[in-house]
């Protein structure tokens, strides 16, 4: 330990037995905790006590404290828990410390022990103790174990959740050693301290109360998910008996515990061994509900040694609920292609149809579980339609007649059926007539022959609607294009046809949601097909662009934003026109450059300043037609509003704005978009003179220079970044000072000083390249980025600082010891 530490240890020790002082809060006592951790692993906890007896002593006046704090009390039992851990050091605490500390004339049967912090700190103590056979002579003498049992019932679910880990961690300490091979299941030449473990188990498991036997079903699930040795062959042998019991029992149960049990055996190498496990979880399946099955379900079709029987039956209950609604929708004795019994009996459709909450979350359940398993999507597509896996060679089912009563609670779920769909579909890969099979597992859906895909329109719900965009674009991204044709095929067409005018109802929704949802899909789909005929002549023919220019004034920030977003994207493929019209008069003549830093200088919010930036800067890569124009005044605008900003996001964005300039005056462009207006290809590269005069005109460097002593260190990197990159460009060519003059750097050096000292309001003015570069041929530019990549827990996460904080609270150091922070 530091010499200075243990200087301050005595005075903190006795700030904290002190009931007069405040209370040190629970971060500083838990960083605390983590550094003596730290100090203990390093070295013997035996010679740390001996040369800060102050330890000792605070663990004494803790216990003997007539009302001691809870928070102090947690703090000092996980802390002998910590010293304990090392044998030595435990049979130095064991005559007198340690049983008041952990026994039952400890804090057992005081006040403090009703409060959760101090039952949480026992056990957390007892887990640090228990490394050694030491200990667990220990807890038996003491009769912790019992205390142990009864805190799995524990009000607060941290308690009992750390009850149950302690006895695992237990049972696992005492089966090593000789016991670690194969011990018989009757337990017989078991150690003394698991034999109990495990009867209390057994007896729980009998128990008729649900708590009782969730319990013991936790403790199970982590010992077998974390115990992997021999011994526990033998203890799925001799309980798992007890655990088939559960299932004939009406209801089964605390049913979720006993699926995660379950599973963690078949995980386990228990569950290559044991042949009668796959008939347990078969049993399972059949005898819980589809609520309580669906995970299950799921966990089984992971597993890699599974038989095929049992993956059969586990997919067959993912795919209930997406029948029942196939069943009700359709009116008809069963949805086409699905197996027979698939669905159950009317009472379980009925069961499952009788709220609307019910079969929303479990068709999500069913939704969330199969968009995982993309190995068996295609076998999801032969259930939703027979005729898939043959290519088109099956009818499509006919529409429900319109006299058909439906009933009331099935029709909201309607959306997602499709989305189910869509997102079963969207993994799959195209065969070759995809366009085909695609209608026709949508007319499967929708319950239309005529116009299968409408029914996406109807999903009013924000996240069915989100799922939905994310299913089509996929899908539409794995369409396959003709061969010999770089245009999209006449399925996808056709698609397109109907799709854009949902798009369009949705981007004039009342609900947020959808209309941020359509916006983020248009900006998608655009990126990918932008340059497709189509697809231009398609969305030039809607209203889709005009209406997202009116979103640009939407009063959401999240929907503003995300127009921001996709006006940018459609005016870089050349798809977006300016809204006109009598409600927008003041935007005629406006391009949208204009729009977008009127937004970026104006917009109250973040999020929409942040999207213009992105796309400036976007713009700028690809040699946007408004860039274009006038490179430098777009960059100074630009420059000029970012500078001003509060948001650190937006002037982070700035700076790599100006870092894309500049490489494109050196000659090193990026890619450019296709349909951008592409600057000369064969113009030289710039001289270094040329630059930085290009740069001085545009405000580049005042703008750089401020930021580099910018208050938030990210913004800070960037600027130390681009100026040092500008920097290592400029050397190798030598500075512009050819002709002998010295440059004036003294007002550029005084403004830089004023502006690390927080006086950021006066600007640079005109500035020479001469004077720039020489101030920054000045700077330790390397070392300040040495310095911002470190992060300030170097100079004030030392123990050293620690200790001095906790005592500059309570007044034991002088004004200036203490390093807050």
């Amino acid at each position: 330990m530091d010499p200075e530490c243990s200087r301050l240890l005595p005075a903190l020790c006795a700030v904290l037995v002190d009931p007069r002082q405040p209370v040190a809060d629970d971060t500083c006592l838990e960083k605390l905790l983590d550094w003596f951790k730290t100090v203990t692993e390093a070295g013997p906890s035996l010679l740390l006590l001996q040369e800060n007896p102050c330890l000792v002593e605070l663990l004494f006046r803790v216990l003997k404290a007539h009302d001691p704090r809870p928070r102090v009390l947690s703090f000092s039992l996980r802390l002998a828990g910590l010293f304990a851990a090392q044998e030595d050091c435990f049979q130095y605490l064991q005559g007198e410390l340690l049983p008041m500390l952990f026994g039952e004339s400890g804090p057992l049967g005081g006040a403090a022990w009703t409060a959760p912090t101090v039952r949480s700190g026992w056990l957390q103590g007892l887990r640090s103790l228990a490394q050694h056979p030491g200990a667990l002579r220990f807890l038996a003498d003491c009769g912790a174990v019992d205390t142990i049992f009864s805190l799995q019932g524990d009000s607060s679910l941290f308690v009992a959740s750390a009850a149950g880990q302690l006895l695992v961690h237990i049972l696992a300490l005492a089966m090593r050693g000789p016991a670690e091979g194969h011990p018989s299941p009757q337990g017989c030449d078991w150690p003394a301290c698991a034999q109990k473990i495990v009867c209390h188990v057994e007896d729980s498991l009998r128990s008729t109360a649900t708590l009782q036997v969730t319990q013991a079903l936790n403790v199970l699930t982590t010992t077998f998910g974390h115990c992997h040795s021999p011994w526990t062959q033998g203890l799925w042998v001799r309980l798992s008996p007890l655990v088939a019991c559960l299932l004939e029992k009406d209801p089964i149960p605390a049913s979720h515990s006993l699926v995660d049990l379950l599973l963690s055996v078949a995980r386990s190498p228990v569950g290559s061994s044991d042949c009668g496990l796959w008939e347990t979880l078969a049993q399972t399946l059949s005898h819980l509900s589809p609520t309580q099955a669906g995970p299950l379900a799921l966990g089984i079709l992971k597993l890699q040694d599974c038989p095929q029987a049992l993956k059969t039956q586990a997919f067959g209950v993912l795919l209930q609920p997406l029948a029942c609604v196939l069943k009700a929708a359709a009116q008809a004795p069963g949805p086409p292609g699905f197996p027979e019994g698939a669905t159950g009996d009317s009472i379980t459709v009925d069961t499952f149809l009788s709220s609307k909450s019910a079969c929303v979350g479990l068709l999500c359940q069913a939704l969330a579980h199969l968009e995982l398993l993309q190995l068996l999507v295609g076998v999801a597509l032969a259930h939703v339609h027979p005729g898939s896996g043959t290519c088109g060679h099956t009818d499509s089912p006919s529409p429900p007649s319109p006299s058909a009563p439906r009933p009331g609670p099935r029709r909201p779920c309607f959306g997602l059926q499709w989305q189910y769909c869509a997102s079963a579909m969207a993994q799959q890969p195209p065969p070759v007539t995809w366009g085909a099979t695609c209608v026709r597992s949508w007319q499967a859906v929708s319950g239309s022959s005529e116009r299968p895909w409408i029914s996406w329109g109807r999903c009013l719900r924000g996240r069915v609607l989100k799922k939905a965009f994310q299913a089509t674009l996929r899908w539409l991204l794995g369409s396959p294009k003709a061969p010999s044709c770089c245009d999209l095929d006449p399925h996808t067409q056709l698609f397109l046809g109907e799709l854009l005018p949902v798009l369009r109802k949705r981007l004039c929704s009342p609900c947020w949601e959808a209309r941020d949802s359509g916006l983020e899909f248009l900006t998608q789909v655009t990126r990918h097909w932008g340059g497709q005929a189509a697809f231009r002549h398609a969305l030039l023919a809607s209203e889709v662009p005009e209406l997202t220019g009116q979103l640009l004034r939407d009063p959401e920030s999240y929907v503003r934003a995300s127009a921001v977003t996709a006006t940018g994207q459609l005016s870089s493929w050349g798809l977006y026109a300016t809204p006109t019209g009598p409600e927008h008069p003041e935007v005629q003549q406006e391009s949208l450059f204009t729009e977008l830093l009127h937004i970026l200088s104006t917009d109250s919010e973040g999020f929409p300043r942040r999207a213009v930036m992105h796309v400036f800067t976007q713009w700028l890569k690809d040699g946007h037609a408004d860039v274009a124009e006038d490179l430098e005044q777009f960059v100074a605008r630009v420059l000029q509003a970012a500078s001003q900003d509060l948001d650190w996001e937006v002037r982070a964005q700035g700076l790599e704005l100006a870092l894309v300039f500049l490489e494109q005056l050196l000659g090193q462009p990026g890619s450019r978009c296709p349909y951008a207006v592409a600057l000369p290809e064969a113009a030289p590269p710039a001289t270094l003179a040329q630059v930085l005069q290009a740069l001085c005109r545009v405000q580049l460097f005042e703008f750089a220079l401020r930021a580099l002593f910018d208050c938030d260190r990210p913004v800070a990197q960037k600027s130390c970044d681009l100026l040092l990159f500008l920097k290592a460009k400029a050397t190798p060519c030598g500075g512009p000072q050819e002709a002998g003059a010295s440059p004036d750097v003294v007002s550029v050096e005084a403004a830089l000083q004023r502006w690390q000292a927080g006086e950021q309001g006066q600007p640079l003015g005109e500035l020479e390249p001469e004077a720039v570069m020489a101030v920054l041929r000045s700077m330790d530019l390397e070392g300040l980025r040495g310095m911002l990549a470190k992060s300030s827990d170097h100079m004030e996460k030392s123990p050293q600082s620690l200790l001095q904080d906790m005592l500059a609270t309570v007044g034991v150091l002088g004004e200036n010891e203490a390093d807050c922070y």
